[in-house]
């Protein structure tokens, strides 16, 4: 059982907050949009960066970051460190392609919903 919020709790939240509305519409769970957040104020965050700032867990965020990624709300880099290997650094999508992606996955949603309530009763 996921604990992310869905439409239906956004339906009954009267002032949702911003991440809140991240959380529902991508049916993410609220840390992973806070995770979104904090990298929107720090561009180029590292894992360990983030786990600092957000005070969790590397593989809690980790695996954040990895739902960001696959829902398209960040971008990682390589970046090859002196001493040799390399690090990953994440940065947060824009905040106007975000709210593009939102508004994009809430119409669809409408658009679903209103399908749904127009084909009621058509087969009787």
């Amino acid at each position: 059982m996921s604990d992310s919020p869905d439409m239906e709790d956004l339906i009954h939240t009267e002032d949702p907050s911003f991440g809140h509305v991240m959380a529902c519409v991508f049916g993410i769970q609220e840390h992973e949009s806070r995770t979104y957040l904090r990298l929107l104020e720090n561009p180029g965050s590292t894992v360990e960066e983030l786990a600092d700032v957000l005070d969790r867990d590397r593989s809690n965020v980790n695996r954040s970051l990895t739902t960001l990624l696959e829902k398209g709300l960040a971008e990682r880099e390589r970046r090859l460190l002196d001493p040799g290997g390399y690090v990953y650094q994440y940065t947060a999508t824009p905040l106007p392609e975000a709210k593009e992606l939102l508004h994009e996955a809430l119409d669809k949603w409408a658009e679903t919903v209103h399908g749904v309530i127009e084909a009621f009763g058509d087969d009787e």
